[in-house]
């Protein structure tokens, strides 16, 4: 089975303190994750050292960056290199999320670069992809998103393909409420994994994680990733109920 993932993205929520408090709950829910399950907090930066430190190589728990910036280094104050990552131990990245790309303009030749300096320096990308409600509602929505992975990943080798994690978000769906059908998320995940085929070949394919990150919710999670090709989540305000995650982690496959 592939590798099933429950992404929290805290995005510039919650003070030191009240992290702390979630990742203790979470730990002490008494949650047994199976082989293939992986359980990520991304965090904002200043809590990656506290989030690691908790996590205290935990097996299937790790800490996730939110961001890095497309240069190895130099004068650009106020972003946080994939070196830095990896110097404090960091193994994920999430990369090209729809906000990052809708507030900060990141193109997909920026996270191809991003991509590139993160494997550079073994750190696992989430690869963040995902149509606007216009695009959706002009039945645009297939060719859109496969541009994305083109434009960003099909420069890889099949060796450094296999290291990316891909989160499908549909914009319209981000803190709206809304949440793409079951029938929607399948469509669509179904359609990057024959994208990702034609390229690299079924086998690959097959074996690469693919999350849903739309207003995941304790009430729809366990349907959601009950979809055949579906591998877990990348969830936004859920992540920050301690409650609410521990229950969608219950419903990985």
């Amino acid at each position: 089975m592939r590798q099933q993932i429950a992404a929290a993205n805290w995005k510039m929520n919650l003070t030191l303190q009240q992290g702390e408090e979630l990742i203790d709950k979470v730990l002490n829910a008494g949650l047994t994750l199976k082989e293939q399950q992986s359980v990520l907090f991304a965090v904002p930066f200043p809590y990656l050292p506290m989030t690691r430190q908790k996590l205290g190589g935990k097996p299937g728990y790790f800490a996730c960056a939110q961001n890095c910036y497309d240069k190895k280094s130099g004068a650009y104050t106020g972003e946080v290199s994939a070196e830095m990552l990896k110097s404090i131990g960091i193994a994920y990245a999430v990369l090209g999320h729809s906000e990052r790309r809708e507030y900060f303009k990141e193109t997909n030749e920026m996270l191809a670069s991003k991509i590139d300096l993160c494997l550079e320096n073994g750190i696992r990308p989430v690869f963040c992809c995902g149509e606007s409600l216009h695009v959706r509602e002009s039945g645009n929505q297939n060719r859109f998103v496969e541009i994305q992975l083109r434009e960003s990943l099909f420069h890889l080798t099949p060796e450094d393909l296999k290291k990316i994690i891909i989160a499908y978000e549909p914009i319209w769906a981000i803190g709206t409420g809304k949440t793409a059908t079951t029938a929607q998320a399948q469509d669509m995940h179904a359609y990057l994994r024959l994208v990702l085929q034609d390229h690299y070949g079924k086998e690959l394919a097959d074996s690469m994680p693919i999350l849903y990150g739309g207003s995941v919710k304790v009430s729809n999670a366990h349907e959601l990733f009950s979809s055949p090709d579906v591998d877990g989540g990348l969830i936004g305000g859920a992540s920050l109920v301690a409650e609410d995650f521990i229950e969608i982690i219950r419903s990985l496959k």
